[in-house]
């Protein structure tokens, strides 16, 4: 079942990359207490991910932050040295945490798997936005097939 607004997010450890190497973070240590803009692609370097997902909000982050929000979070069920690579790519730097959920546990967790089989990809995360606020939803976005309106940066913006 999808996750929805007024749930807590569920407990899973992801993985992020730090100047000493791979690291895990739990949901608890990114939610707790934080108001959190956590947005998923279904793959690093992917065309509208790539082109327009990720630099959405790489642009809007100093918006974002200004709205109150504490942490901006970029999730893929990709590894966490392809979620590094991409930031550097994209130009993240400390704007945007990139969160790896390698397993797709996190992503099963909320009901936000994708059956990329067809394309040679797997299991993915679908296209989504929610927005959180001491681990409790308050906003969740969930593209439809193909589409790419409301879990764009400018359109949490709104929601803000």
């Amino acid at each position: 079942m999808t996750i929805t607004v007024g749930a807590q997010i569920p407990a899973a450890t992801l993985k992020h990359m730090t100047k000493d190497g791979p690291s895990n973070i739990t949901t608890d240590e990114l939610f707790r207490g934080k108001t959190v803009v956590l947005f998923s692609v279904p793959g690093a370097f992917t065309p509208t991910c790539h082109a327009k997902h990720l630099p959405g909000f790489v642009q809007h982050a100093a918006e974002l932050k200004a709205k109150g929000v504490d942490t901006i979070a970029c999730l893929a069920v990709n590894d966490v040295f392809v979620m590094a690579a991409w930031g550097k790519a994209s130009g993240v730097d400390d704007s945007i945490l990139m969160l790896a959920d390698g397993n797709a546990e996190f992503t099963k967790a909320l009901g936000l798997e994708l059956d990329a089989t067809g394309f040679g990809m797997g299991i993915r995360g679908k296209r989504f936005a929610l927005v959180a606020r001491d681990g409790v939803v308050q906003h969740v976005n969930v593209e439809a097939g193909g589409e790419f309106r409301v879990s764009t940066a400018e359109y949490v913006l709104g929601q803000l």
